[in-house]
C-alpha cells in the first residue's frame, strides 16, 4: 500500500477545515483501516485428560490512515476439531478465551487505546465474537496500534488425542 503525497499548501487547505469541522460535529471520509496478524501459531501439546493450553498469538497491528478516527478490532474462534471432529474430536468455543493485554506500540500523533481485556483476570470465552482493542486516532499521514493478545485452550478431559486446529479471526471496522 502506498502513501499518496500531498504538497504542503494543499494539505493545509484539505486539514484544516476537516479538523475545525470534526471540532463541530462532523466527520471526516473515513480512510483506510488495515490488520496484520500472525499467520499461525502452535500451542504446544498436553497429555489427554484436562488442564489448560496458553499461548501468546504475537503481534496483531491495526494501521489507520484516518486523520481522526475511530476503530474497533473483534476477535472470533471456530471450535478446534481433530479428524472428523465429533464430540470427541472437538473443543468448542466456549472452552476457548482470549485476553487482547496492553497495548505493545504505537505510532501517529495521538492513540487512544483501550484494550478489549488488559489482564487475565479479564480473558473471555470466544463463544461469540468479542472486542479485541478499539482505539480513537490523531495523525497526519498513518497511525498503529499494536497488542500481543493471548489465547487459552482448556481441554476437555473427553477428549481424544490428535493435532487440534482452530482458527482465529481478527477483524477491524
Amino acid at each position: 500500500m502506498g502513501t499518496r503525497r500531498v504538497p504542503a499548501r494543499r494539505w493545509l487547505a484539505l486539514v484544516l477545515p476537516t479538523l475545525v469541522l470534526s471540532g463541530a460535529g462532523l466527520t471526516p471520509a473515513r480512510a483506510a483501516l488495515d490488520i496484520t496478524v500472525p499467520t499461525s501459531k502452535s500451542l504446544g501439546s498436553r497429555p489427554v485428560g484436562s488442564g489448560t493450553l496458553t499461548a501468546a498469538l504475537g503481534t496483531v497491528t491495526v494501521t489507520s490512515t484516518n486523520l481522526i478516527g475511530t476503530w474497533t478490532a473483534s476477535v472470533s474462534s471456530t471450535s478446534c476439531t481433530t479428524g472428523a471432529g465429533g464430540s470427541q474430536r472437538t473443543v468448542g468455543t466456549s472452552q476457548l478465551s482470549y485476553w487482547s493485554g496492553p497495548v505493545t506500540a504505537t505510532t501517529g500523533l495521538l492513540s487512544l487505546t483501550t484494550p478489549g481485556q488488559a489482564t487475565a483476570a479479564n480473558a473471555v470465552t470466544l463463544s461469540t465474537t468479542r472486542t479485541a482493542f478499539s482505539a480513537v486516532t490523531v495523525n497526519i499521514l498513518q497511525s498503529t496500534v499494536s497488542w500481543n493478545p493471548t489465547f487459552i485452550v482448556n481441554v476437555p478431559s473427553s477428549v481424544v488425542a490428535g493435532m487440534y486446529t482452530c482458527t482465529v479471526t481478527h477483524s477491524v471496522a
